[in-house]
């Protein structure tokens, strides 16, 4: 029994990794004329030069059982784009993930003020530290976290401005951005139907809403839509009374 369980895990995380090989492919097709026809001056894509990493956080932790995905908007520059993993912060990728030993690549076209240095970067985001960190602290163990919750960026590319500043795509208007953001929902209705997820949560506005969107029918097809604060530390919700009511938020929306 043990051992048909073990080969189901194996077959669904093999089917989360061609999903997002696929998508990444499809995504870099796209970067040229997002980069011509919006405001990004530079786009890289975490799941090509970090997919070391990507594969094994897909590997390792993809085929546990979740029916619930935790859907943040697209990485960061400190977080997902440092390490192919969704809210990303280097010292969670490795203390709680377990991804110690990834080949991540310095790609080409990225910013000259936001080098990537992978898993020796030693700024940790904010937003990935206080994501994972509550997820630990809710479930107990790294592996209960995964039985329940899956972390998915709706978008896997990092958007930058001339500047560096980053750039969300909720920001961004256009066919070219129209184009990316088509490809991000059909990938999202992948990962739901690998998974058979119930439901999803969006962490902040933005991501429900996209949910929403590449799923219209989902009450029908019994897919619950919510959605949590983000843990930005721009975000005043976030921060308000040193964290407390954020965590009590999210904690509560959890499986």
């Amino acid at each position: 029994m043990g051992g048909d369980r073990e080969r189901e895990d194996i077959a669904i995380s093999q089917q989360l990794l061609l999903a997002g090989q696929k998508m990444a492919r499809i995504c870099n097709l796209q970067i040229p004329e997002l980069i011509s026809q919006t405001d990004v001056c530079y786009a890289t894509n975490p799941l090509d030069y970090a997919a070391s990493a990507h594969e094994q956080y897909l590997q390792k932790w993809g085929g546990l059982g979740a029916q619930t995905i935790l859907l943040g908007m697209n990485p960061g520059p400190w977080g997902m784009g440092q390490t192919g993993v969704p809210f990303g912060a280097t010292g969670v990728v490795q203390e709680i993930l377990g991804i110690t030993n990834a080949e991540i690549i310095h790609p080409s076209g990225a910013h000259p003020k936001r080098p990537v240095s992978g898993l020796s970067l030693e700024r940790q985001e904010v937003s990935g530290t206080r994501l994972w960190n509550l997820l630990l602290q809710h479930y107990g163990t790294s592996e209960r976290i995964f039985e329940n919750v899956f972390v998915l960026n709706h978008c896997p590319l990092l958007l930058l401005g001339e500047s560096g500043k980053n750039l969300t795509p909720d920001k961004l208007t256009g066919e070219a951005t129209r184009k990316i953001l088509s490809t991000c929902d059909e990938h999202l209705l992948k990962v739901v139907e690998i998974l058979k997820i119930k439901k999803i949560i969006g962490v902040g506005k933005y991501a429900e809403k996209r949910a929403k969107i590449a799923i219209p029918n989902h009450k029908k097809l019994g897919i619950e839509i919510d959605t949590v604060w983000h843990p930005s530390p721009a975000s005043p919700l976030a921060n308000k009374n040193d964290g407390m009511d954020w965590r009590a938020n999210v904690s509560a929306k959890l499986p």
